[in-house]
């Protein structure tokens, strides 16, 4: 094949492409706010959301952003997204939970962290909401999936909503309009390298 042959072939190749990326564009008419679920056991779902919460600040909105089981407060997202005006960053939790080894406390942490959520959830000045670790608490049923639901249903309509954390129950996958899982193919840690800041935390 010549290169004249291959220029004409990606040729067409890209103006077919066009013709569907612009009919799926030109049938997207609907505006309201999107529920986003970041699971799986790959590194990088807490990080997404931190990217959104960019992306929101960029475009004027202001972010809610509750950290659950999470309890260190040194992390690089939190020291650089508090400095910025239009973010409210509440981190909740106590720890791992193979640290704490008490579900009772545990519990009452995770219901101290929803009624913050819940705030941001009925606030429409707040345009993106994060729910960092959310997922583990209702893997361990720390939290009800039904009144959970029902609050993010409850949201303004034109508020995002970013959920992270392993494990995402099918109810909330079910309810959610985007979710991502991300998979495993290398971790640096699974080799010794130890957790480093910028990279972990």
């Amino acid at each position: 094949m010549t290169e004249a042959d291959m220029d004409a072939r990606h040729r067409a190749r890209m103006q077919r492409k066009k013709a569907v990326v612009e009919r799926s564009i030109a049938a997207a008419r609907e505006e309201r706010g999107v529920l986003l679920v970041n699971t799986g056991n790959g590194k990088g779902k807490s990080s997404a959301a931190f990217g959104l919460v960019a992306r929101a600040l960029g475009h004027g909105l202001k972010v809610g952003v509750v950290q659950f089981i999470k309890g260190r407060s040194d992390t690089g997202e939190e020291a650089f997204f508090r400095a910025q005006p239009g973010v409210s960053w509440h981190v909740s939790g106590e720890g791992f939970t193979w640290d704490t080894q008490d579900r009772a406390r545990d519990v009452a942490t995770a219901a101290a962290a929803w009624d913050r959520a819940r705030a941001f959830l009925a606030d429409p000045g707040i345009g993106l909401v994060v729910l960092d670790e959310l997922n583990i608490a209702l893997k361990y049923r720390y939290l009800e999936i039904d009144t959970v639901l029902a609050d993010l249903r409850a949201r303004p309509a034109m508020q995002h909503v970013v959920v992270t954390g392993r494990a995402a129950p099918p109810e909330l996958v079910a309810a959610a309009d985007t979710v991502t899982d991300m998979g495993v193919v290398k971790h640096a840690f699974a080799a010794g390298v130890k957790a480093m800041p910028a990279m972990e935390w």
